[in-house]
């Protein structure tokens, strides 16, 4: 059978099983998930081992860094992918629920169910904990997922379905609810996105040339998990204790994330007091700094004048982009022309300038004196997530269960006939 007959029945299994999971009860879909956190406490060493096959693979290959970062499964990602599992089945269950029942005129009741959106497609690459992440939320939303990890993380993400198909199983569910294509040909890739008639959503979530490539071949709608370009403006009253931590964080805590933080604008008025106090911070701990000329004076040796393309982009490394501004209005100007609508942040003690920011920037997390690494699915109370929708249609953020459901109308009527 060729990649596209493969993709074909796997996309019609695929849809068979969605039907299968949209009528199955809460209980068995949590408890699928509650099973697949046993296994994964219980299959550690084969887990590490496979993904010891990738990292191997991934030094051969010369990997940078950041992508290395993102494949390996770390004793604490591990963790995570459990608690994950845990926590998503203990929250309420979506399907079926009816929202906003209101009567009509003639009687009728009209509302909007939650049901799911099918069968949903996830590509991806590195990141094996995305595996579990996408099909414990698709799981329990009722929906059917393909998921077509990148090649760099082949054995970690065959092993991880092959425990998912075990915890399937062990709740009565099917198999085909959950899929990993048993190939790393690009062409799967090709061949899936032109599966409009079995998959219903599909999810891109890596490099830009990923996104771009899936959005211009997709037959059915793209959810954009686009580039992660963060600000962070310290406005003129921010607190400079605080501040220096939280862009520490942001910067530092997990550099290669979409959620981290790319560049630092500060105010005039705070910029000779706060960039050496973040340059002694951050410079120690490896960060290099891409500076504005107002900037360069007031950091350190591991800082260097900015070229015209470092604004705007995503690093994924321990660099930081600096600029000093004049204003608020400045700044916000600043982050519509580079911002990437992931996440933005402002540092500030004036509510007013708090307020105006969190209005003005158009960003799938706006952010108020904490760090930009929260916009994330567990830290915004969503369990897991699928990703972090850039599109604005139909979620814009970290996309939990609810955001891999929809609504259908409901009418409950009692005879009536329109006139």
């Amino acid at each position: 059978m060729d990649i596209r007959q493969q993709m074909i029945e796997m996309g019609r299994r695929a849809r068979r099983a969605s039907r299968t999971l949209a009528k199955a009860s809460g209980k068995a879909r949590s408890g699928a998930l509650v099973a697949l956190a046993d296994l994964l406490e219980a299959e550690a060493s084969a887990i590490a081992e496979a993904n010891a096959l990738d990292l191997a693979a991934a030094k051969e290959r010369g990997l940078d860094k950041a992508r290395v970062q993102r494949l390996t499964i770390s004793d604490k990602v591990l963790r995570s992918m459990i608690a994950g599992c845990r926590e998503v089945a203990a929250m309420d269950d979506p399907v079926g629920g009816i929202e906003s029942m209101t009567r009509r005129p003639n009687g009728m009741l009209v509302g909007r169910m939650r049901v799911p959106l099918g069968v949903v497609a996830m590509i991806y690459e590195s990141r094996p904990n995305a595996t579990v992440d996408a099909g414990i939320l698709c799981l329990k939303a009722g929906n059917a997922v393909i998921l077509r990890g990148g090649s760099e993380a082949f054995h970690s993400n065959t092993c991880l379905a092959g425990l998912m198909h075990r915890a399937l199983e062990q709740a009565g569910l099917p198999r085909d609810a959950v899929q990993v294509p048993a190939t790393t040909d690009r062409e799967a890739v090709a061949e899936l996105l032109k599966l409009s008639d079995f998959i219903d959503v599909v999810i891109p979530r890596g490099g830009e040339g990923l996104i771009r490539a899936v959005t211009e071949q997709a037959t059915m709608p793209v959810l954009k998990h686009y580039k992660g370009v963060c600000h962070l403006f310290a406005d003129a009253s921010c607190d400079i204790t605080r501040a220096v931590p939280i862009i520490d964080n942001a910067k530092t805590q997990y550099p290669s994330g979409c959620n981290a933080l790319e560049c630092l604008l500060v105010h005039r008025d705070v910029a000779g007091v706060l960039l050496p106090r973040v340059d002694k911070v951050l410079a120690a701990k490896g960060v290099r700094f891409k500076a504005c000329p107002r900037s360069l004076p007031l950091l350190g040796d591991a800082a260097e004048p900015a070229m015209p393309g470092d604004w705007g982009y995503e690093f994924l490394d321990l660099v930081l982009a600096v600029r000093v501004v004049d204003s608020l209005d400045e700044a916000l100007d600043f982050i519509a022309e580079h911002g990437s609508n992931h996440t933005e942040a402002i540092l500030s003690e004036n509510y007013e300038h708090c307020m105006r920011f969190v209005r003005e920037v158009d960003a799938s997390l706006v952010v108020a004196n904490a760090s930009t690494r929260f916009n994330d699915g567990a830290q915004l109370g969503l369990g897991a997530e699928i990703g972090i929708s850039t599109s604005k249609l139909h979620a814009y953020g970290p996309m939990g269960v609810r955001e891999l459901t929809s609504a259908k109308f409901v009418l409950l009527g009692e005879g009536q006939v329109r006139e």
